[in-house]
């Protein structure tokens, strides 16, 4: 598996449960990345994988790509998983300078809206040379599909997986409740995210004001990020400072969504959100904006509330529905946590990925490919 960085993100996170979670006695998985170490790779290591770090230190880099040829051509891998652009252009340049002709499986972990052209270029290049294609959503999928000109039959979905999450007693939920201000008599509602343009907390604001003061949530954004200056403004100037309070950076996001009411997510666009797995797993309900892969995560009245895209009205109701119905956040925590227990868990991330790499290496067999017989002379285990 390759990867641009390590630092620790969505990416990152499902690439460590595949390499913890394939098969040791079917696979000898091992790991390259570029930039950005992080303790996640510390912790593969110490779970005995092969973590191989091939420096890039400039944008274009051909010490690099010479010594990730090396490695490719020296360690004779019979499949590559990429899991970004750059990961993918260089595999496929340094497999072209190694003469390996390497199974690659391309990634789609977004949808991917503000990238320009010359991107859509470039996938469209990596995906024409890819023997599988995995996106983590069916809308991911299908934008990628039609950007690229990429027939849609081409990619596989198979959706993140995610570890189980302990919960807390109800007494540290009350105690973290006290400790962030929430008032005692008011439904409390948590945004998680980066404070940036796609997550469209104006239109929270803008829902919130709409609703009259004795309706409304106290509201707890949980996150940093560029736009937090003007965010701070748009709340004043709405008349609720005394509504929403920012809390920064956190550590403890999942005792939030625990300690919470209910979680709000208004982005205008999200691929495969990991903010409401982790909540809709630990039994916080959702609200969320029906765009990207949400619909795939909420069905709306049954495991959370959706509403459309940058419609503050409609928010505004989703919103007072969810505060004065404590039956339904109970009904909807109930089934969401169900479902994502068993849609979402690591295993099916790691049996539905391990079929698409058989399905790759059926057809380049040691017999149909000359070359992988002598690079692989003398090994004794499963497939790298």
């Amino acid at each position: 598996m390759v990867t641009d960085e390590m630092e620790v993100g969505g990416s990152q996170r499902q690439i460590s449960y595949l390499l913890g979670g394939l098969d040791r006695t079917r696979w000898q998985p091992e790991l390259v990345f570029f930039r950005n170490p992080s303790f996640l790779v510390d912790e593969l290591r110490a779970q005995g994988i092969i973590v191989h770090h091939v420096p890039k230190r400039r944008r274009v880099d051909l010490r690099f790509v010479l010594a990730y040829a090396s490695l490719l051509r020296r360690n004779g891998y019979d499949l590559v998983h990429a899991f970004s652009l750059t990961a993918e252009l260089w595999t496929l340049m340094a497999a072209l300078l190694a003469r390996r002709r390497l199974p690659l499986v391309a990634s789609v972990r977004g949808l991917y809206l503000d990238q320009p052209a010359p991107f859509w270029r470039l996938k469209r290049y990596v995906l024409s040379r890819s023997t599988a294609v995995i996106a983590n959503a069916r809308a991911g999928a299908a934008a990628a599909a039609q950007r690229s000109g990429t027939a849609p039959e081409r990619f596989s979905v198979v959706p993140n997986g995610m570890l189980p999450i302990e919960r807390q007693p109800p007494d540290r939920s009350a105690r973290l409740r006290q400790a962030i201000g929430a008032p005692p008599d008011r439904p409390f509602c948590l945004f998680v995210g980066r404070l940036v343009t796609q997550k469209n907390i104006p239109c929270l604001i803008k829902g919130l004001a709409g609703l009259p003061p004795a309706s409304r949530p106290w509201v707890a954004l949980a996150g940093n990020g560029p736009m937090r200056a003007e965010i701070e403004a748009m709340r004043e100037a709405a008349g609720l400072g005394g509504d929403i309070r920012l809390l920064g950076e956190r550590e403890d996001t999942a005792a939030l969504m625990q300690a919470a009411d209910f979680l709000v997510l208004p982005s205008s666009f999200e691929g495969m959100s990991n903010v409401l797995m982790e909540a809709m797993s630990v039994g916080c309900p959702v609200i969320a904006s029906a765009v990207g892969g949400n619909p795939e995560l909420v069905e709306d009245g049954e495991t959370g509330l959706l509403f459309p895209d940058d419609d503050a009205h409609a928010l505004a109701a989703q919103l007072q529905r969810m505060s004065s119905e404590p039956a339904l956040r109970a009904r909807l925590a109930e089934k969401a946590a169900q479902m994502v227990h068993e849609r979402y868990s690591i295993d099916n991330l790691v049996t539905s990925t391990s079929a698409i790499y058989e399905r790759c290496l059926a057809p380049c067999r040691p017999s149909a490919l000359p070359s992988t017989s002598t690079l692989d002379a003398g090994r004794t285990g499963g497939n790298r």
